[in-house]
């Protein structure tokens, strides 16, 4: 079984952009490209992987219905997928302050940089992002 030191390799590798998958209520999956990394849980303080989405995105919705989903890392032909429960922390889940520290503790975590935090909150919270954590249950990789 494959562990989180190659998922972060993998993620440094191509700047954090992975596809996330989640299943839809009718079965189908639902895929996106995002930017996600490994951090520590903020409650449990294991090791996850965090991506940020939009508020309105389906894929909160979605993991909200389901619980789980699936994250693929990639460099070249080498990749691992992380699959587990996961849950959506954003507005209204913790105090603005926690969410804002938590949003960008996962931007980081995906390789991101930013010249002007402040900025950076504001847009967050004015878009209404929320972190996505998945529990690292089982990685599987070639």
């Amino acid at each position: 079984m494959a562990d989180l030191d190659l998922v972060r390799r993998l993620g440094a590798a191509e700047h954090g952009l992975v596809v996330v998958a989640v299943a839809r209520p009718s079965g189908t999956v639902n895929t996106s490209v995002v930017n996600a990394g490994v951090l520590d849980d903020p409650d449990t303080g294991a090791p996850c992987v965090g991506l940020v989405a939009r508020g309105d995105a389906k894929k909160v919705d979605y993991v909200r219905q389901s619980g789980r989903a699936a994250v693929v890392f990639r460099s070249g032909w080498e990749w691992a997928t992380v699959e587990g429960a996961a849950r959506i922390i954003g507005p209204g889940d913790v105090p603005d302050d926690q969410l804002a520290t938590l949003l960008r503790d996962v931007f980081k975590a995906a390789g991101g940089t930013h010249d002007d935090w402040d900025e950076y909150d504001r847009v967050m919270k004015a878009e209404g992002r929320a972190a996505v954590l998945v529990d690292a249950s089982r990685i599987i990789s070639n």
